[in-house]
């Protein structure tokens, strides 16, 4: 199981340390949300803030747009040194090009998907993307409670990327804890985003190692 916890929850009084605790443990990459108060009624943070964090950060920058016309930003996002740039399914007219250009940005490629959105959207797009992200709570704020139809979500994705030949991982965020985090794992999650449970916590790592042991 790969973990990426989301900075969303993480002190913003004090990024530093809640990054320097993320590089000493066993996360795979640093999940990023930027939202524009458009697309999601909620504003996070921008490029001013990224820029900074990719200065300390040694996980790679998995970085989910939240955002209307994300592909604006594909030349910025790459300069960060980012791995994986997230864009959603719901905001993209052209998203097959949208898909190349990140790819010739020489970045990995995502989609996310709203809870309302249909897994059979991906039919035709499914084969050229690196990464499918589930939301499993409405995309805006964290610490929000999971919606429980994201468990048959993720084993309809992973139907159809079976079907497909398809190398793209499944990510989930939003809920994941305890008592939903093993379901995923069965379910076929590859990857886990977690904010609250890792970052408000006594013991991050050990709560990183939990995850990653499913």
């Amino acid at each position: 199981m790969l973990v990426s916890p989301s900075l969303l929850a993480a002190n913003f009084l004090d990024l530093r340390k809640d990054i320097e605790m993320l590089n000493t443990s066993n996360a795979d990459w640093l999940h990023l949300d930027v939202m524009d108060g458009k697309f999601v009624p909620n504003i996070s943070f921008g490029f001013p803030v990224l820029e900074q964090v990719a200065t300390i950060c040694q996980k790679p920058l998995d970085v989910h747009f939240m955002i209307v016309q994300p592909e604006r930003y594909i030349k910025q996002t790459a300069a960060l040194g980012a791995m994986m740039m997230n864009v959603h399914y719901e905001v993209c007219t052209h998203l097959h090009r949208t898909i190349q250009e990140i790819h010739d940005a020489g970045m990995k490629a995502g989609v996310t998907l709203n809870p309302a959105t249909p897994i059979c959207m991906l039919e035709d797009i499914i084969q050229d993307v690196d990464m499918v992200l589930l939301m499993s709570v409405n995309p805006g704020f964290g610490g929000q409670k999971f919606i429980e139809n994201t468990i048959d979500k993720v084993k309809q994705l992973r139907e159809l990327i079976a079907r497909k030949g398809s190398k793209a991982l499944i990510e989930v965020d939003g809920g994941v804890q305890n008592e939903t985090a093993p379901r995923l794992a069965e379910a076929g999650v590859d990857v886990m985003v977690a904010g609250s449970y890792v970052f408000r916590t006594d013991d991050p790592h050990a709560r990183i190692n939990e995850l990653k042991a499913l």
